[in-house]
């Protein structure tokens, strides 16, 4: 274990390195004297082109429950980690949801295929780059346009984990630390997501039924299935 007067060297060290012309790789860089495993993760965001600490997977169903989350070292690629969260729900629950959706930062071939393969039936991912012809086809299409677009509820759930539950800065060192943290606050989210469902039973539908997903290669106005389709 690091102490802080190691990582003082270590950083006056890199700095020293800086000075000469020599820039140190950032997934080396120690930003934080208090957690060394905080990286800087840059995500083109325009008041934030780079922010310090983690980045995290969040996956949860059309109720709002959180079903799978994962906090990374660094920023590592998304695409890959998809496949590795419905992995874990096949494992943990015996199935995989029927229809999956994420944001264009998924959207690789090998995501597809690997989905296919765990028996996702439907995936609705903008891929990246320049579509080809094949995709022009498919992406366009009536349930893969409203898929992508009811995804929109999770990105709402993340910034809700952020400010209410404790995401938005962990109080625990390291990334074991953190993902407890971070676990800690789904648990808190889902009680209460879970009172609330099991307070509206038999009375008004939750706001996120009536807004689910529409089912695999459903013709207009047909009812929605009663399984309910993950988002990540």
């Amino acid at each position: 274990m690091l102490t802080i007067g190691h990582l003082s060297h270590t950083v006056i060290s890199r700095a020293r390195r800086r000075v000469a012309g020599d820039m140190p790789d950032g997934s080396e860089r120690i930003v934080s004297l208090h957690d060394k495993d905080a990286r800087p993760i840059k995500k083109g965001r325009l008041g934030k082109p780079v922010e310090f600490g983690r980045k995290a997977q969040v996956t949860d169903n059309s109720d709002g429950i959180v079903v799978d989350y994962e906090v990374f070292q660094g920023n590592p690629p998304d695409a890959p980690q998809l496949p590795r969260s419905i992995a874990r729900i096949k494992a943990r629950f015996g199935k995989v949801p029927p229809r999956v959706t994420a944001d264009h930062g998924y959207g690789e071939a090998p995501v597809y295929k690997e989905l296919g393969d765990l028996g996702v039936k439907k995936v609705a991912i903008p891929r990246k780059g320049k579509l080809s012809q094949a995709r022009k086809k498919v992406e366009p299409a009536r349930g893969s346009r409203d898929l992508v677009k009811w995804r929109t509820g999770p990105e709402g759930r993340i910034a809700v984990l952020g400010h209410r539950y404790g995401w938005a800065r962990s109080l625990m060192d390291g990334t074991p630390g953190a993902a407890t943290w971070c676990g800690w606050g789904i648990f808190a989210h889902n009680s209460v997501k879970l009172a609330h469902l099991a307070a509206t039973k038999g009375t008004t539908a939750p706001a996120s039924r009536r807004r689910q997903a529409p089912p695999v290669n459903a013709p207009p106005g047909a009812a929605p299935p009663p399984t309910l389709p993950l988002v990540a």
